[in-house]
């Protein structure tokens, strides 16, 4: 592609809509192609293209910054690096990268001793394609099929395939367009799945039965409300297939036999709305984790024959949010957070007493790992900080004791004394404490002057762990201090965090991480001007959200594939996820009050003359999450709106996805090109 130093100036073409009686101008609306999901219109391709060319030649000159700092993120990687071996059943799996390889290669041998056997081969797959990602994969119950899923396109239309692993050969049964989880039925003859449908929701599970065609498949299982989406899984005791439906807010359970597929299904309760729950089977009992008296999940129990009875077994707690619970054959685990960090609990069935796993830091991220079986006495468990690489434990419940088996190898050496972590509380506006997980380097000076890095989420109820990066090393080891800010939106705190930061009260979130950022400088971490900040989707329109309220705060900007075009995608149910990001973000189409709540804070409806940071925009061309033309939009209206002459790039992937870039050396090429456009606007290229 050709170099161009010309930023690209998109054209406008009136068009208005009016809804609420509320009339909106938006007159770079011919950027989403009308024959999307394919994009061919050739004015859309052309503006496209030149936004990319334009991002390649400003970067050009920090080729040698951006290949610096790829050297430096790659060299923390362990290349030939490989995961710890885990049984199940009669076979130990493991997988592992070779060395300068993209993508894995998965393996398997024989509990009883054998040799090493190559079941899936990654690097093979993926050869001759721009962009791959392996999706859900699964070993039948005998041992001799794997089914597995890939996206050759960053679509997220995944093809199943099966394979023959007693010869190494591919069955026939091939089904396109899948987005699920692959659940075998106990006798290994059949394949549950879910299809995308032409909007890419998954309203069905369907089974395949080995050797016959995909068309004579049989749906055992429709959603026919449109903002609903099905999931399968498969209890602990793998007895039963769990169907699950539902949207942000409301959920509901079929059980299938795994033994007899076709049976009836049980519904364990049916949906209300506002109430959500999960569900797990031991012997006959089911245990069912819901927030139907509380936001912070409470668990409960109920007999198979008459499943929505519930009796409590754990109640709700203000202070402690259940996460989640897993059913093993003598003992059950809980994991949640209290006051925010990480706990795990091993429990007895008969007591439900609780023995709380005690880990060696203040701040961490913890949770089990990798445990497929249902008979074990040994935990395998992940652990990592902000200072600790992430760590593979073995927790074994005789003597309480945790076993290291493996800790993240960095090659090129790392020393956590190098570093202090910090978990701060900021008060927002109104009052409420905000925690900041913060890591610096030990000569880093509390003096105003320092740079900052900040990253944010805050949407979904998805918390920012406070995790270890190797590649956040970069910044750090130029000076920077790097901050989560555990703003509302995620569940840091637990659901009623999450509760505060949706709907109506959407802007908390927004607010949380200025006032996060105001109070990290009045605390002289950094200064006005000297924070660089960061976020994704939803996270990317926080970024559009506070650049628009207080540009002058941020030094430099990366907005990857931004969900900044919220009023128009919540206008529109034909899009893929529109009728089930309703209980997010509200229903403009119904209600005017949700349309106004929208308008106020939507990032692109909000440009305004004024001077904007600096920033750099990524997108996908075939996102099906936040499709293309949002940033693209955004950024024409930020051309053609903004007063300053600050850099504004916008990077569009037009073979991929939402996740940008596959492949671990290729995604770590887009993070040093992030590293070095905020270096180079933060003055500190040399």
């Amino acid at each position: 592609m050709t170099e161009n130093t010309t930023p690209p100036k998109a054209l406008t073409r009136p068009y208005s809509f009016t809804t609420h009686g509320i009339t909106i101008d938006d007159p770079w609306s011919w950027l989403r192609d009308p024959g999307y999901p394919k994009v061919t219109d050739e004015d859309v391709l052309s503006y496209l293209k030149a936004e990319t060319a334009f991002f390649e030649g400003a970067m050009t000159p920090h080729k040698a910054l951006t290949d610096t700092l790829f050297a430096e993120m790659k060299g923390r990687i362990k290349e030939d690096d490989s995961s710890v071996p885990q049984k199940d059943g009669d076979y130990v799996y493991w997988r592992a990268f070779e060395k300068g390889a993209q993508y894995r290669k998965w393996f398997r041998r024989p509990v009883g001793g054998g040799a090493d056997q190559l079941i899936l081969d990654e690097p093979a797959l993926a050869q001759d394609h721009e962009y791959f990602r392996l999706g859900a994969m699964s070993v039948s119950h005998c041992g001799r099929y794997l089914a597995y899923a890939i996206d050759t396109d960053g679509s997220e239309r995944f093809e199943a395939r099966i394979k023959d692993l007693s010869t190494d050969e591919m069955l026939p049964d091939v089904i396109p367009g899948t987005l699920s989880s692959l659940v075998w039925t106990s006798d290994s003859k059949g394949l549950l799945y879910s299809l995308a449908n032409e909007n890419w929701r998954t309203d069905n599970a369907r089974l395949h039965w080995l050797g016959t065609p995909v068309e004579s498949d049989v749906e055992l299982f429709h959603e026919d409300d449109e903002g609903f989406r099905v999931s399968i899984g498969l209890t602990s005791s793998e007895k039963w297939i769990v169907l699950a439906t539902g949207d942000h807010v409301t959920s509901e359970a079929w059980l299938v036999p795994a033994n007899d597929p076709l049976a009836k299904p049980v519904l364990v309760s049916a949906r209300q709305a506002g109430r959500e729950y999960d569900v797990d089977e031991r012997e006959g009992t089911l245990y069912i984790r819901t927030n139907d008296t509380h936001p912070n999940f409470r668990l409960v129990k109920a007999p198979l024959a008459t499943p929505d009875q519930w009796t409590e077994v754990i109640g709700a707690s203000e202070r402690f949010y259940l996460t989640d619970f897993t059913l093993f054959k003598n003992f059950y685990v809980t994991e949640g957070r209290d006051d925010g960090l990480d706990q795990i609990e091993i429990r007895d069935y008969d007591t439900h007493s609780a023995k709380r796993i005690a880990f060696p830091e203040a701040s961490y991220s913890a949770s089990l790992d990798d445990n497929p079986e249902y008979d074990v006495k040994v935990l395998r468990l992940g652990y990592e900080s902000m200072v600790t690489p992430d760590t593979i434990y073995d927790y074994h419940m005789a003597d309480d004791r945790l076993e290291v088996l493996k800790i993240q190898e960095i090659p090129s050496g790392y020393d956590a004394s190098l570093y202090t972590t910090e978990r701060l509380m900021i008060p927002a506006r109104d009052g409420t404490d905000i925690p900041v997980s913060i890591v610096y380097p030990k000569d880093f000076a509390k003096d105003g002057t320092g740079p900052l890095h900040l990253y944010g989420y805050g949407a979904y109820g998805i918390a920012m762990e406070p995790g270890f990066s190797a590649g956040r090393l970069s910044l750090l080891d130029r000076g920077f201090a790097f901050a989560l800010a555990h703003i509302r939106g995620g569940d840091d705190l637990g659901q009623q965090w999450y509760l505060d930061g949706k709907l109506e009260k959407r802007t908390n979130t927004f607010n949380d991480f200025v006032d996060v950022a105001k109070g990290l400088i009045q605390r002289d971490y950094t200064a006005k001007g000297r924070i660089s900040i960061s976020g994704g989707s939803a996270g990317g329109e926080l970024m559009g959200a506070v650049i628009n309220s207080d540009p002058d705060l941020w030094g430099a900007v990366v907005a990857h594939v931004p969900f900044v075009d919220v009023l128009n995608t919540m206008l529109d149910e034909s899009l893929p996820l529109t009728p089930g990001e309703w209980p997010e973000w509200g229903n403009p189409i119904e209600d005017k009050a949700a349309f106004e709540t929208i308008l106020s804070y939507c990032p692109y409806n909000n440009v305004k003359a004024q001077a904007y940071p600096p920033l750099l925009v990524t997108a996908g061309l075939n996102d099906p999450r936040v499709t293309y033309w949002e940033p693209a939009k955004w950024v024409a209206r930020l051309r053609a709106t903004k007063t300053d002459d600050n850099i504004l790039l916008l990077k569009v992937n037009m073979g991929a996805g939402h996740g940008g870039k596959s492949g671990r050396f290729e995604s770590l090429h887009e993070s040093a090109e992030e590293f070095a456009f905020i270096l180079w606007q933060m003055g500190m290229t040399d």
